[in-house]
């Protein structure tokens, strides 16, 4: 299973521990009426766990599913957890927020709504948690240093009209007259590589979105995320 993960950074300065005992117990409701009967979708944190600087936990929410069946429109109640972790690095506080690329049923929980909603939980506003960048140079650095591991690259930005992105893949990246052409019209936004060392192939996109294509436990990807692209980061 394919599996993503997008890194975010808290703007303002909070203690892990601190934030562990504010996201505990933490449980929201709201009612919701499925098959004439009066029910509770529900919102939670749940498996805290605080281990030094980091702290794990998952984002558990509730989701009415619509499906049409039989010219009629039929709900199903699902829940949808996400694994997140919160890290401090080097005087900065980082959450990593993990989801299989297909999650099941139409309505997913993204990435996107687990940062801000424990923001919320933490500040009581949106935007205490936001997006963090890995810079073009730094994307670049990584595929001209191996180019051989490099599997794809997009290209963003592009001044050529009417072209919104441009892509090289194949055997070709190594020695291609035509990635020194894209780099003079374009960034790149998102790279394809193999991880040598680890014997892993990895996409990551400058908004720090990590896909990992190779099949490994969720363990070993959180470790990889930790300890190799929290560094990347701008």
């Amino acid at each position: 299973m394919v599996l993503v993960a997008k890194i975010f950074e808290f703007k303002e300065p909070l203690e892990v521990s601190a934030i562990a005992r504010k996201l505990k117990d933490f449980s929201e409701e709201e009612p919701h009426e499925h098959e004439g009967k009066r029910t509770k979708l529900t919102a939670e944190i749940l498996d805290l766990k605080l281990e030094g600087d980091s702290l794990t936990g998952i984002f558990s929410k509730d989701f009415v599913l619509s499906r049409y069946y039989k010219r009629g429109l039929v709900e199903t109640l699902v829940t949808e957890e996400v694994p997140f972790r919160i890290k401090q690095f080097k005087e900065r506080a980082f959450l990593v927020v993990l989801a299989p690329s297909k999650a099941r049923g139409v309505k997913k929980l993204l990435t996107n709504y687990v940062a801000n909603k424990l923001s919320e939980i933490l500040f009581i506003k949106t935007g205490a948690i936001v997006e963090v960048k890995i810079t073009h140079e730094t994307l670049k650095q990584i595929h001209e240093s191996n180019p051989r591991a490099t599997k794809l690259i997009w290209f963003d930005d592009v001044d050529i009209p009417d072209i919104e992105k441009l892509a090289l893949a194949g055997s070709g990246l190594a020695d291609t007259k035509l990635y020194q052409e894209y780099l003079k019209h374009g960034k790149i936004w998102y790279a394809v590589f193999e991880v040598q060392k680890r014997g892993l192939v990895v996409g990551i996109t400058r908004n720090c979105v990590v896909t990992l294509f190779t099949r490994v436990e969720l363990k070993e990807f959180t470790e990889y995320v930790l300890n190799e692209v929290l560094p990347l980061i701008s």
